[in-house]
This record gives structure tokens, sequence and C-alpha cells, in this order.
């Protein structure tokens, strides 16, 4: 069954695996105490250390192993903040990071400081003129991922890393999804990254710090990982997730290549065996082995599941799940449809015959849910005389008001209005992106009783 979710983890790489078992019968000893099962810990850390500074592009003392990426990253954003406090309690960051990061900025508004979200454009990437000008004398750090998790966008990192440092504020890089590929270039000042997304072991996290860098670590102080990262190391999985880094680093150039014309085919190919369908994220500015594409007319999750029984494991960016209920904030900040999208990230080892699989079956499987939906044909039905409609979908879940409103919309002549009546929050982000990909006008949003009047005039 061909796994393509390597963005959210990586299959264990077999040298992680091979370090990991070797290890465990040398690193299990504390690392601190001084007799020779100790020393034996302590050299595996300290060797392993070096390891992954080399391949981030730093000095061994500026990193620390942490329980995961996403407590590297609080750690970095608080202890930074906290460094800097003299300065204020302002953060930028993008409107597309991590949910780590989002999570921190509002832990910091709560907490009385302040955060400004810099905004993307359709493909994902942010303009550092405009980040800078997000900055204020109070900020005191700066966030920015090196490639979006969702989407695969490459951010400017080395410029904004430039803007940043000559307004002298420290910027924290997000390289849980690069790191594999390449260092982060620039003059970042943090960095934080995640183990299993290049194929290391779960539950290893890397923060870097500069020298120079404000930095008070949060919490009850702690001798470990130069009070950074709190607890007992796990030696093994930190010697098998050095390892793997390096291993990577070194397959990195050539697998790349390969993936990304894999991936390329898939992006030239989905929009001529699914109609209506859109891909997302820069075409060339991007991860190579990572590609999303949103679907008309089809909940992600439900496209998941079939994919899923049809034998490919595939994440979808949907802005609903079952759980939450929740538009995907990378994508309505992008402006692009936010139902039925669908994240392929191809694992090293991936063939084309598997890539050829997933493009033989997902026509059927997006045909398939469409059907069960009541989606429209691509084709708009004959105009009628009626100059406007009213679509009431109050209670109903995206993406059925999208369509709703599909169906109707060449019930109207050119010129005239179609108005869809939802309570969906997706509906505020949904219908706008239909109109912009089957050229419609959106005409905007006015309020309504129990939700929301989203009018839509027909151009063509």
């Amino acid at each position: 069954m061909p796994y393509f979710d390597a963005a959210s983890s990586a299959p264990l790489h077999p040298v992680a695996r091979q370090a990991l078992h070797a290890s465990l019968d040398e690193g299990w000893a504390d690392p601190a105490r001084l007799y020779r099962e100790g020393r034996r810990a302590a050299m595996l850390l300290d060797a392993a250390r070096e390891t992954a500074a080399e391949a981030v592009g730093c000095r061994p003392d500026e990193l620390v192993f942490t329980s995961s990426g996403t407590r590297a990253v609080h750690s970095a954003v608080a202890g930074a903040l906290s460094g800097r406090r003299r300065v204020g309690r302002h953060l930028v960051l993008s409107a597309v990071e991590h949910s780590s990061v989002l999570h921190s900025a509002t832990a910091l508004d709560a907490a009385g400081g302040s955060f400004t979200e810099v905004p993307v454009d359709r493909t994902g990437a942010v303009d550092p003129s405009a980040y800078a000008r997000a900055l204020r004398p109070d900020t005191a750090l700066a966030c920015l991922q090196s490639a979006n998790h969702e989407v695969g966008t490459e951010q400017p990192v080395a410029e904004t890393a430039e803007l940043c440092a000559d307004a002298g504020v420290p910027l924290l890089v997000d390289a849980a999804q690069s790191l594999g590929w390449g260092p982060v270039p620039g003059r970042w000042s943090l960095l934080a990254a995640s183990a299993h997304k290049w194929g290391g072991p779960a539950g290893v996290g890397l923060l870097a710090v500069r020298k120079g860098v404000r930095f008070a670590p949060q919490g009850p102080a702690d001798e470990r990982e130069s009070g950074r990262a709190a607890g007992f190391e796990n030696i093994p999985a930190i010697v098998a997730a050095a390892a793997s880094l390096r291993a990577v680093r070194a397959e990195a150039e050539a697998e790349g290549a390969r993936l990304r014309a894999l991936v390329d085919r898939i992006r030239a190919s989905v929009g001529g065996l699914v109609p209506d369908v859109e891909v997302v994220g820069d075409p060339v500015r991007r991860l190579p082995h990572l590609v999303t594409f949103s679907c008309l007319y089809v909940d992600g999750e439900t496209l998941l599941h079939e994919l899923d029984r049809a034998g490919f494991s595939v994440s979808s960016g949907s802005s609903c799940t079952s759980s939450t209920l929740t538009p995907s904030h990378v994508l309505k900040a992008m402006g692009v449809l936010t139902e039925g999208n669908i994240r392929v990230s191809l694992p090293p080892g991936t063939t084309e015959e598997e890539v050829d699989g997933f493009l033989d079956v997902l026509p059927g499987v997006v045909a398939e849910v469409r059907e069960r939906l009541g989606a429209p044909a691509s084709a708009a039905p004959s105009p009628a005389p009626r100059a406007s409609l009213v679509v009431d979908a109050l209670g109903r879940r995206c993406p059925i008001p999208v369509i709703e409103l599909a169906k109707v919309i060449g019930e109207v002549p050119v010129g005239g209005t179609v108005t869809v009546l939802s309570d969906d929050e997706a509906a505020r982000l949904d219908i706008p992106a239909w109109c912009a990909m089957r050229e419609q006008e959106y005409v905007g949003e006015e309020p309504a009783d129990h939700g929301s009047a989203y009018v839509v005039r027909r151009l063509l």
C-alpha cells in the first residue's frame, strides 16, 4: 500500500533503524555521570550533536535536543521573548506558520503581549518587504518557516533574515519540512526541526540558538542540554536522528531530483484527469516531494477515506475535519479552495508505478464522491430568464453550499445573481474561491438571519 504522507511523518530510515539498535547497548546510561557507562553515553550524545550541528550549519554548543519539534518551537519562542523582554512583547509571524507557532502567538497575546501576522500571496509565500514593514521597535522576535507544511511553498528566508538582522530582530526558522533536503540559508538566529520529518525516530527535536541571541529558558531550571531542554536525554533516539539526518542529506540531491520529477507528473496530470481541480502552492519554489491540489464539489476527508480504501495513504488539507469543522488557516490565508484538498508527499523510494497507480485511481474516486454528493457536471445549464436566485444552504456543511451554487448558476442570465444563504464558516472561503476558479464574480457577503448571504454574479 503506497504511503504518500511523508510530510506528516516519514518512514524510519534504514540508517536510523541501524543506529537505534546499535546505540541501545551503549547509550542507556546517564551521560552526566563520570563512570565508564556514563562516559560512553556522553560520547554518543556529543557525536550526535556534532553531526546534527554540521547539518544545521551551527556550532555544536548552539544546538540542543528536545522531546519534539513542537517543544523546540515552544521553547524557542518563549526563551527568545523572555530574553528580549526589555525590547517589548511583540511577535511577527507569517499567516501560514505551523500550529505550534500560532499557539505560541496566542499564548503571548493572552499574557498581555501582541503579534502581527504577515499575509501571503496565492502561492503561500510572504513578501520580505511586507515582513519588514511588520517589524516594530517593540518587536522581540520574528518567525518564518523555511517551507510550508501543507502546500510545500519555500519561503524567502535568506532575504527576510537580512531584513530582520538589519532591524536588530532575531528570526526563528521552523525548518521541520526542509532540513532533510538541505541547510537553511541566511542569517537566521534560531532554528527548530523534528527528526520524524526526515526519517528519524519520533520524539526528537532540534533547537539551535546562535551565539549572541538573548535567550532565557522558561520553566524550572535544569542542568541538561544547556538548561534549554529539561529531562533525561533519549540517547539511542538522538543518535538515530542524527545518523539519519546525515544519511538523507547525502541522498538529498539525487532523491530530490527524482521525486521532483514524480511530483511534476502529478502536477501536470491531475488537472487533465479530474475536472475542476486547482493545484496550489508555488510551482517552482517548493519542496521536491510535495504537491497539494483542490477538487471542487468534494469533501477532503471523504476523498481521503476513499483513497485509503483504494490503497493510497494521503492527507487532506480540507477546511472541515470530522472533529473540528475548522477551515485550514494556510488555505484561508492563500485565498484558495479550502474544501476537497489532498496533500501528496512522497517518501524516498517512491516508484513511478506507485505514482501512476495513484493517477489511475484518482479520477474514479473523485467522480464517485461527487456523484454521491449530487455535484453538477462541469458544463453549466442553459440560462433561464430569472435575474436572481436564492439558495438556502443553512445547516449544511461545505462543500454542499458550493455544490448548490454550481447547480443553479446557469439558471440566471449573464449579469444575474445567485445568493447563497449559509451558516458554515467554510462557505466564506470556498464560495469566493469557486468564483475565481469558474470565472464568476463574487459580489460580497451580507448579513442574513442565522448566517450570511453570499452574492455571486454570473459572468459567463
